[in-house]
């Protein structure tokens, strides 16, 4: 095969590898290539929030794993593909000065931890050094990497990435049996204490020199391993605290021909939805897990999302009135987001509140918000959404 043959089928093969749909996730990296890019170049929410074209390809589809769910399992009868790392950074720099791509998305299979990750690497540098490339790289850190190659790859990235694929040991070997979840996490950890430590040494010279941007991601394979929505948000608050996790992202299983999981059934893609919407109150609304609406096997509502589900659920808070609540009561509110809330915030110094037109014209989903508001004392008229699930 010839380069671009190659680097269509390891493009191919990095969206099995990394299944970030982005179609519940609100638009945030897709996987899958638009229709006028090449198999290999997908669009993805860059740090800053620039959705960008980048390349996004595997080193390799050779694996030693035999993880039930991949395409590119070890054993598998499909046809397997190499690229050296100068001819990697040598077609990414074409690509790159054609404007087909703005930046790289790297991982790989595993043919030896320590070889493929040193491969990743060394078109890592090549891209940065040779190349002179400045812009978006995100390197995944393979299961084991050591901490020098850790290291190395904090210094060329700006977003480096594990998939745990699984919240527990035990789910995970449900999964993946050649995997251990110590050694998924190790890299996690240390590249949380690497930058940590880059970003109290440089200080207020972080941002300026672009070290601010580093981050760390991760990403779970939802349904086949029986986990609940409550472990794997566990974990995720967990990961959120303890390696100051970017984000998580969750990925509806889909069953693959020929693996071990191929007469499993499909995720409802409505699980990978209410994930994450239930992340985003961690995230950015201050709930915590345990406040988080699960039934009694630890799922959530699929035809309620989280927020409404919990404000459903306790009608002791509410009504709010918007004109004097807190921001973190304000985050209660179905309907009202954190941009929504700041907005009440800085409009209330200057006038009362005294209309779903106000709330409205500030970016609240007022209809969604007026059964849980006072306005200026008085609950504003409002119609009780039909439940059409019933």
């Amino acid at each position: 095969m010839d380069i671009r043959d190659r680097l269509n089928l390891l493009g191919q093969a990095a969206q099995f590898d990394d299944r970030h749909s982005g179609l519940f996730a609100g638009a945030q990296e897709p996987a899958a290539a638009a229709p006028d890019l090449l198999p290999c170049v997908s669009r993805v929410q860059a740090p800053g929030g620039r959705s960008v074209p980048v390349l996004k390809v595997l080193q390799t589809n050779v694996c030693q794993n035999n993880c039930y769910y991949c395409a590119f399992r070890a054993g598998r009868d499909i046809r397997r593909s190499h690229l050296a790392p100068d001819e990697l950074a040598r077609a990414f720099d074409l690509m790159q000065r054609a404007g087909i791509v703005q930046g790289i998305f790297l991982s790989s299979g595993i043919a030896g931890t320590a070889n493929t990750m040193d491969e990743m690497l060394a078109t890592a540098e090549l891209i940065r050094l040779r190349y002179e490339f400045r812009g978006y790289m995100h390197l995944k850190l393979l299961p084991a990497t050591e901490p020098a190659q850790v290291a190395r790859a904090i210094d060329l990235a700006d977003r480096v990435s594990t998939n745990l694929e699984a919240p527990t040991a035990e789910r995970l070997s449900a999964l993946a049996p050649k995997k251990q979840m110590d050694q998924l996490l190790a890299p996690l950890r240390t590249a949380a204490e690497l930058i940590r430590e880059d970003r109290q040494a440089h200080g207020p010279a972080a941002q300026s020199i672009g070290r601010a941007r580093l981050g760390i991601s991760t990403q779970f394979v939802v349904g086949p391993a029986g986990e609940s929505d409550r472990e794997l948000l566990g974990t995720v608050q967990t990961l959120y605290h303890e390696v100051r996790l970017a984000r998580a992202y969750y990925s509806a299983f889909t069953p693959i021909r020929d693996t071990p999981l191929a007469d499993a059934p499909a995720t409802d893609p409505r699980r990978e939805f209410r994930l994450y919407q239930a992340d985003w109150l961690l995230r950015y609304y201050n709930f915590a897990v345990e406040e988080l609406p699960f039934d009694g096997d630890g799922q959530l509502s699929q035809q309620v999302d989280p927020k409404q589900a919990w404000a459903q659920a306790h009608p002791e808070r509410f009504p709010i009135e918007v004109n004097r609540a807190p921001l973190d009561d304000l985050l209660r509110i179905p309907g009202i987001g954190p941009i929504s809330a700041r907005a009440i915030l800085q409009a209330r110094r200057q006038a009362r509140l005294s209309s779903l037109g106000d709330l409205r014209r500030l970016g609240a989903r007022a209809d969604q918000a007026a059964p849980y508001v006072l306005l200026s004392g008085h609950r504003p008229p409002f119609q009780m959404a039909l439940n059409l699930d019933v």
